[in-house]
């Protein structure tokens, strides 16, 4: 008889497997690295934030849109700016020939008894500009024929102004033109707000003084930022910024007078020179436009020089006067033809973009009836008689 079948020991059986552990969903894990990216992005974001609203809350004239523009570039997004810029403005290039206009745009502040004509010069025992000669025939009514704008003046005005169409090409175009008698004038260069930012102890009141108002004869806008140019700059006698030989500089003496050059003198003013602001090379030098402005990458610090912009610049004609001029839809190989055309010897290109260029002059003692040199700068002529962020020039009457 068979023996029953043992169960067997504990031992000997077959051991059981561990459980396996399911896997994490993937899900999770996509979630769970989103978040870290995110607290990741938010940390880095919150310096930036802080700089961008500190920028913003900061005294300043410009709208929000401009500084925004502006602390984009100071910022890391020069490229994308000027990229974005340069789209826009490639889209919105004049159109060449048409009709163009029927009359030009009314000067605001040409004053009605102003400058005797050119044919009436020779009675004069100083000098006065002759009109501009039109470039587009038949000529418009009063198209470069100066006029004063100061009234208290008298028979030597200190600032004349005309305007007429640079360009065949372009009839609608418009350029505006001021002429300033160095011989009845003296020009101060004054720190707006935030510019040049270099650190100067005392900015002033960064607008005209009021106590100076009195003999205000006209303002005007000064060059690019200095981190956009590279220049140099001199203020009070004092070097804030190192002066660059080869640079463009409208320079002030102690004698009063008032240059354009191409800077010779190393990185330190001498003890004649009360103000110097260097902005890229000339544009106009012994009466030439420079050869370099076609294809010269020394006009690209932002928008380069071929694009379509307003644009302004200031330069000195033969007889020692400074001379501005400013337009819309320019390049700055046509700006410098502007000046060339208007008798600049030597000229220098101020700042660029419709919000910039400003000239303004004033009919009256005490900065009375301000007005902008072309109707269409976007600027109120009231600008400099109210704090600005940029630096600007003020011309007086002597």
């Amino acid at each position: 008889m068979l023996a029953p079948p043992t169960a067997p020991v504990e031992s000997e059986r077959a051991p059981t497997p561990p459980r396996a552990r399911p896997a994490p969903p993937r899900r999770s894990r996509w979630i769970r690295a989103r978040r870290i990216a995110l607290v990741a992005a938010f940390i880095c974001l919150v310096p930036v934030a802080v700089s961008y609203v500190r920028a913003m809350t900061e005294r300043s004239d410009s709208s929000l849109g401009i500084r925004t523009v502006e602390w984009l570039r100071d910022h890391g997004a020069r490229g994308l700016v000027n990229t974005v810029e340069n789209w826009y403005y490639s889209l919105n290039v004049p159109s060449k020939g048409g009709p163009g206009i029927g009359a030009l745009p009314v000067q605001a502040g040409a004053y009605a008894n102003g400058a005797a004509p050119a044919r009436h010069v020779a009675v004069h025992h100083h000098y006065r500009p002759a009109p501009i000669k039109p470039t587009i025939h038949p000529a418009l009514p009063g198209e470069g024929v100066w006029h004063a704008t100061f009234a208290a003046g008298g028979s030597r005005p200190p600032v004349l102004i005309t305007s007429y169409r640079p360009d065949p090409d372009y009839p609608s175009i418009v350029a505006g033109v001021a002429w300033v008698d160095h011989t009845r004038t003296t020009v101060h260069l004054y720190p707006g707000i935030q510019e040049p930012a270099v650190p100067i102890p005392n900015r002033g009141p960064e607008e005209v003084p009021t106590s100076l108002r009195g003999g205000l004869v006209a303002t005007f806008n000064s060059g690019f930022k200095l981190a956009d140019s590279g220049g140099g700059l001199v203020l009070h006698g004092h070097t804030y910024a190192p002066l660059h030989d080869g640079t463009a500089t409208i320079v002030g003496y102690r004698s009063g007078r008032v240059d354009v050059v191409a800077w010779t003198g190393g990185p330190d003013a001498g003890p004649d020179v009360v103000f110097a602001r260097q902005d890229l090379p000339l544009i106009v030098d012994h009466g030439h436009v420079n050869p370099n402005l076609s294809d010269g990458p020394e006009w690209g610090a932002t928008l380069g020089n071929k694009v379509f912009v307003w644009r302004s610049a200031v330069g000195i004609d033969r007889h020692g006067n400074l001379i501005y001029a400013a337009a819309n839809d320019q390049t700055v190989g046509s700006l410098a033809q502007i000046m060339v055309h208007a008798g600049a010897v030597r000229a220098m290109e101020l700042d660029i973009n419709a919000y910039w260029p400003s000239f303004v002059t004033y009919r009256s003692p005490g900065a009375g009836h301000p007005a902008n040199l072309l109707a269409d700068m976007i600027r109120s002529p009231l600008r400099y008689l109210t704090t600005d962020d940029r630096d600007f020039f003020a011309v007086y009457l002597r």
